[in-house]
């Protein structure tokens, strides 16, 4: 992964931050390997306060003569952006899948997506940036979208090319600079990578920060003057410290959260497409997901049925190291999450629930794991996994499922299986929801399609298409009169 042609030649970025350039990081260096290996894969440079506050200041210097550049030079910034990573592929797709532990199919899907992110960006370009107001004759009233100033963007682990240019990519298009902290432990991916194909692209320098950092880099840019906005995709319990200390600070939040998913299956299903629509929505990436279909419910008479497929899925979906071969799952990011996965699905089993399936790991790979018996408040019902666990429980009515639907303090997506249509809209329609799939599981996105979760899987915020003009920009209200008028004062 270094040769003379690469775009992520270590040379260029090893122990490095980016301002527009390569430098050291007050921090210094922080080392991080691949997760089905253990090897190490490099390091980057460790970001702290004193980092997040220079680079602050400097995309705050450098953010309006960005946004007052031409747009035609802009959006072809972010197209020369999208043609790169199509350019070097087969080179950014072997870091996703070694950083992440991805199957190469998950690491060719978040390069596809975050060119589509980058050409959406383009596009936004030429799109209309306000609104002409009514207003008397001989007045012009306009209420006109304008930049934040300098955005935030932390991102996390599991996507992090997607979700980290999701952000990155609007943000710049509607004119702000960008700080960017993506996860320690895929560095490269979700932040090397874009600097990479910014820098190469020709954006100037000072617009875009990249700082991998842990949570003092984070804090600080929550706290920093110079940040105006926060865009934040993790867990609930992060998000929570992010919101409170950001909200503090008065900044504009975006945050995208947890959630606890639900999948219905309904009792006209085809068995065998419900099996392939639970295993797909529970077991991609691990389960590692925000999106993953962490709650199954099956109508009971359907289910037996879709539990025998669902289990023969498991028991042969192969799991082992991505880059060793054909296989459907790699590992878990870290050796801690391996254990808060087995922790659940053990007090699940202590709480009654039944393993048919799976239930075990060998290092960090854990088991495709099929539970039956799943009922409210057992931890695998209530906490979202991040595991490669199909979580099952039976219901017998269309009303209990909207109940143990509509049971999640947060809800990101819902999918439901069934032919008949209006079943399916009566179920949607009462079950809160950022994202609704009928017909399909629960992991889709598209980069022209609005984002975000309900509840406390976020604070109503969405990424993508029209929804990104809302996030990263903010109302001016603009008058303009042929004379000034003459008050009596």
């Amino acid at each position: 992964m270094s040769n003379a042609n690469a775009l992520l030649r270590p040379s260029i970025w090893q122990g490095q931050i980016f301002n527009g350039g390569w430098t050291a990081a007050h921090g210094g260096t922080h080392t991080f390997t691949e997760p089905a290996t253990g090897e190490q894969l490099g390091s980057v440079g460790l970001a702290d306060a004193d980092d997040v506050a220079l680079a602050a200041a400097q995309a705050r210097a450098a953010q309006a003569a960005w946004a007052a550049s031409d747009y035609k030079e802009r959006a072809a910034i972010f197209r020369r952006a999208a043609a790169l990573i199509a350019e070097h592929h087969d080179e950014l797709s072997t870091w996703i899948v070694r950083e992440t532990g991805a199957i190469r199919p998950k690491a060719d899907l978040e390069l596809r997506e975050a060119a589509a992110h980058l050409q959406e960006a383009a596009a936004m370009l030429t799109q209309p940036k306000g609104q002409l107001l009514a207003s008397a004759s001989g007045h012009m009233s306009i209420a006109r979208r304008m930049p934040h100033g300098v955005v935030g963007v932390i991102s996390p682990f599991n996507f992090p090319l997607i979700l980290s240019i999701r952000s990155i990519a609007p943000a710049l298009a509607t004119g702000n600079a960008v700080v960017h902290k993506p996860d320690l432990q895929t560095p490269v991916s979700g932040g090397v990578l874009i600097a990479r194909i910014f820098e190469e692209a020709g954006l100037p320098k000072g617009v875009l920060h990249v700082l991998p950092g842990g949570a003092e880099a984070g804090q600080a840019m929550c706290a920093d003057p110079n940040i105006a906005m926060i865009a934040f995709t993790g867990s609930t319990a992060v998000g929570r410290s992010i919101g409170e200390l950001a909200g503090r600070n008065l900044k504009k939040m975006s945050l995208e959260l947890g959630g606890k998913n639900s999948l219905i299956i309904l009792d006209d299903a085809d068995p065998d497409i419900a099996a392939a629509n639970v295993a797909w929505g529970a077991y991609l990436h691990q389960g590692q997901i925000c999106m993953a279909s962490g709650r199954i419910l099956l109508q009971r008479s359907i289910a037996e049925a879709v539990i025998e497929r669902l289990v023969a899925k498991a028991r042969n979906l192969p799991v082992g190291d991505p880059m060793s071969g054909q296989v459907a799952l790699g590992p878990l990011i870290n050796a801690r999450q391996v254990q808060r996965v087995h922790a659940i699905v053990h007090d699940s089993v202590a709480a009654g629930a039944t393993v048919l399936a799976g239930g075990d790991y060998d290092r960090q790979f854990y088991q495709p794991t099929v539970l039956t018996g799943v009922r409210p408040g057992m931890r695998c019902f209530e906490e979202e996994l991040f595991g490669p666990v199909a979580s099952i429980t039976v219901f017998d009515t269309d009303q209990e499922a909207i109940a143990l639907a509509g049971a999640s303090s947060g809800c990101l997506a819902l999918g439901v299986i069934t032919p008949t249509l209006a079943r399916a809209m009566h179920i949607v329609d009462r079950v809160p929801a950022g994202h609704v799939h009928i017909n399909d599981q629960t992991v889709l996105a598209e980069a022209h399609a609005p984002f975000g979760g309900s509840g406390t899987s976020g604070n109503g915020g969405r990424h993508g298409g029209s929804a990104d003009w809302d996030e990263f920009t903010q109302w001016q209200w603009l008058t303009l009169k042929t004379e000034a008028p003459r008050y009596p004062f």
